[in-house]
């Protein structure tokens, strides 16, 4: 059987289609991740991915990519859509099913018409007009549409985040634990309050912490700053698979960027998530790691430095 899964959005957003994978690769011979430039370093961490397809969200106003979250990685920033080529090569490989998975607040429907018109037999997706009623968290919702298609976890999976396993990144971080702060913004066009984790970085030196700050290619003065002069700087210096290698390691993350959280996550390591709150409880159930929901707003560099030395020491 040859299975299609697409989720068209960003770096979080895909890494949150994995426990869906994984069911979908429980029953299906080959499985290929339809995604945008923003998701593809994502969905090439994912297990059970035998092929990853790229093309960037339709612009006719019905969906739109959610903006991709800062992920220390940047991806291609691709060309405009080229549906025709797009639908051929879907034709030619003759899916037998495809599960679209669609985020919280967008519609599923542009990627079922797409499908139909490739001939893909049976489609499943989110909610009856295509997009997902509130209330379900994106992990439990693309479970239950696999679950509805007959995709069903192998037996001792639970459903966490999860990667492939990165490449050792010592050479990079140095030897001995470090704590990571990762400031870039979470991509909504809210502001990193970069002041704000620069004197995070600082009380965390002070506390006896080694830090190692992470960013993307264009966050290296970000990231320069963030450090001042006391952590390891390494923005701009990781690729998606170096990031995940350097969060694995870590004993904390701190961030405030959807991919950065949730490959920390998928990596088992603790999170000091500065996230702003979510229609559901985002870091809680696929998560499954020990954490501290800060939030955005009136969070204090203090804040920080106590959540990290509880998780720390927990």
């Amino acid at each position: 059987m040859k299975a299609l899964v697409v989720r068209l959005d960003g770096f979080g957003g895909v890494l949150l289609a994995g426990p869906a994978v994984r069911a979908v690769a429980a029953r299906a011979d080959r499985v290929t991740l339809l995604c945008t430039p923003g998701g593809a370093p994502a969905a090439r961490l994912l297990p059970h991915v035998d092929e990853v397809i790229v093309r960037q969200a339709p612009s006719d106003g019905t969906a739109r990519e959610a903006p991709r979250a800062s992920d220390g990685a940047d991806g291609p920033a691709g060309e405009p859509p080229d549906e025709g080529a797009l639908l051929r090569r879907l034709r030619a490989e003759a899916y037998d099913v495809a599960l679209v998975l669609a985020p919280y607040g967008q519609s599923a429907l542009p990627a079922v018409r797409l499908l139909r018109e490739a001939r893909v037999p049976r489609i499943g997706a989110d909610g009856r007009d295509g997009t997902r009623p509130p209330g379900g968290h994106d992990v439990d919702a693309a479970l239950d549409t696999a679950a509805a298609m007959g995709f069903t976890p192998r037996a001792g999976d639970d459903g966490r985040l999860r990667v492939v396993p990165p490449p050792d990144t010592v050479g990079l971080t140095g030897n001995g634990p470090y704590v990571v702060v990762h400031p870039g913004g979470s991509g909504d066009g809210e502001p990193c309050a970069p002041d704000r984790y620069a004197e995070s970085v600082a009380l965390l030196a002070d506390a006896g912490h080694r830090v190692v700050v992470t960013g993307g290619p264009r966050e290296s003065a970000l990231t320069g700053y963030v450090s001042g002069g006391t952590a390891v700087d390494l923005g701009g210096r990781t690729d998606a698979r170096r990031l995940s290698g350097v969060l694995r390691a870590a004993d904390v993350v701190v961030a405030g960027a959807a991919g950065a959280v949730h490959l920390a996550a998928a990596n088992g390591t603790p999170v000091v998530s500065l996230l702003p709150p979510a229609p559901a409880p985002e870091h809680r159930g696929p998560y499954r790691v020990p954490a501290a929901l800060l939030g955005r707003d009136d969070v204090t560099a203090q804040d920080v430095a106590a959540a990290v030395r509880k998780l720390v020491h927990t």
